[in-house]
């Protein structure tokens, strides 16, 4: 009875997160990098195959978001005006999204928000990389 018990409880559990319901929040395509050191920086347009394959996907699954082309980082949205940061729970960096329909507002500030809807940025070691981009 136990055997059954338990076996029904783990099914249970397999099962909800079968079903649990992937979205996702934001898609961003760059089109800068910029690689960052204490004695360097290096900044790259980049388009094409490349910008595909450094784009930025923010999922949410029962209410907990996600850095989805980061190894699934969880991310704390933290919300500040025309804004949303996505924070790394690991500390390995963060996403700041113009919100949807702030972009007018937000293009006021500065002419990289006029330009930009993104920046994503990681932190590897000592050293950074940062993206600006679009979303999709």
């Amino acid at each position: 009875m136990k055997i059954n018990i338990l076996g029904f409880v783990v099914l249970l559990l397999l099962t909800s997160t079968v079903f649990a319901k992937e979205e996702v929040v934001f898609t961003g395509i760059p089109t800068i990098k910029i690689s960052e050191g204490g004695s360097s920086r290096i900044p790259q347009k980049i388009s094409g195959a490349k910008s595909i394959e450094y784009k930025c996907t923010i999922t949410m699954i029962d209410d907990k978001y996600y850095w989805a082309t980061r190894e699934n980082v969880e991310f704390v949205p933290v919300s500040n005006g025309a804004f949303i940061t996505f924070i790394a729970m690991n500390g390995s960096g963060y996403v700041r999204i113009i919100k949807p329909g702030m972009k007018e507002i937000a293009a006021l500030m500065d002419v990289t928000e006029k330009e930009y809807d993104y920046v994503e940025h990681m932190i590897l070691g000592l050293k950074s990389v940062t993206y600006y981009g679009q979303s999709k």
